[in-house]
């Protein structure tokens, strides 16, 4: 049998004000309505559910017994069909998962941690590395963000670009191109690659192939760390971020001067799946990493001239 469970609403309202008129008020539906709709609730659950006593009417026993029961019933067909949008930080308790390459960890994540602990106490942060080839994690829920520079091709998921991070190349204080270099000197010396896939060429080559130049590339590693691991035991360059990575490049020791070729700006894209798109909770999320990243990126670049110029000196 197949059930109406508009059925349940009007029951509800039925055993709420005990007459058809009552009920037809609440609902704002005409009486014979509401009587016609008690008169199938009589057919499907062979009771009265309402007899005449004088001049009103009660319960039966079995619509006493069920009364609460379909109460309860419309209370959680609202909840769901009409979830409630406010959202309290107070009683939020939840982990969120995060994606990202570890300059972004080593930048963004303790701002956005401090902020989420300070708002929302009851939020737990999982940070998670990229993997070196693309995963269905976002898709089946196991990743609520990813932050890197891609962007999504499939319609399913959506992307937002937080900002912008022009790129620099790290080197070791005393390196001999310390005092700056262009185009010529930057490809005479050995590079490391940061790539997730391995990758041996990155678009700087491109430029260096149009001026008839091509650097060594010694070694391509999945991590910005491993990188610079290897740019302070060598005369090696590695071209990144000027601001994601400064936390590292700081940790490391190491200085950085201008990329000797104009670049295109390293995209901050921030990535989620679509089923979150009217989630407050997971909204809430990501505006609190567009804003510790805002942070972040507003600061950075002062931090970066100055970092620049102790270099020098």
């Amino acid at each position: 049998m197949q059930l109406d469970l508009n059925l349940l609403t009007v029951l509800d309202a039925l055993l709420e004000e005990g007459s058809v008129m009552g009920a037809a008020e609440r609902l704002h539906l005409s009486s014979p309505a509401v009587s016609r709709t008690l008169g199938r609730l009589r057919a499907v659950t062979g009771d009265d559910i309402l007899v005449r006593t004088g001049h009103t009417m009660v319960p039966t026993p079995y619509a006493v017994a069920i009364r609460e029961d379909v109460h309860g019933l419309v209370r959680r067909a609202r909840e769901v069909l009409q979830p409630a949008r406010e959202l309290n930080l107070g009683e939020l308790d939840r982990t969120f998962t995060i994606q990202c390459h570890d300059a972004l960890a080593t930048s963004v994540v303790p701002a956005l941690a401090g902020r989420l602990q300070d708002r929302a106490p009851g939020v737990r942060l999982r940070v998670l590395a990229e993997h070196s080839a693309d995963t269905d994690d976002l898709r089946h829920g196991r990743v609520d963000v990813e932050l890197g520079g891609a962007r999504p091709q499939s319609p399913e998921f959506r992307s937002e670009v937080l900002g912008r991070d022009p790129l620099v190349v790290a080197m070791r204080r005393g390196h001999p191109a310390a005092g700056g270099l262009d185009l010529r000197e930057f490809a005479a010396h050995p590079h490391v690659l940061v790539s997730r896939r391995g990758r041996l060429t990155a678009p700087i080559d491109d430029v260096l192939a149009a001026e008839g130049l091509r650097r060594r590339v010694i070694a391509s590693v999945a991590t910005l760390a491993t990188a610079l691991q290897l740019a302070v035991h060598s005369d090696a360059l590695v071209s990144c971020t000027a601001v994601l990575s400064r936390p590292l490049i700081d940790a490391f020791g190491l200085i950085t001067r201008p990329l000797p070729a104009e670049s295109p700006e390293a995209e901050i894209c921030c990535t989620w799946h679509q089923r979150y798109d009217s989630d407050p909770a997971h909204a809430w999320l990501r505006d609190q990493v567009r804003t510790a990243l805002t942070e972040i990126t507003t600061g950075g670049p002062v931090a970066v001239r100055k970092s620049a110029a102790a270099g020098r000196e």
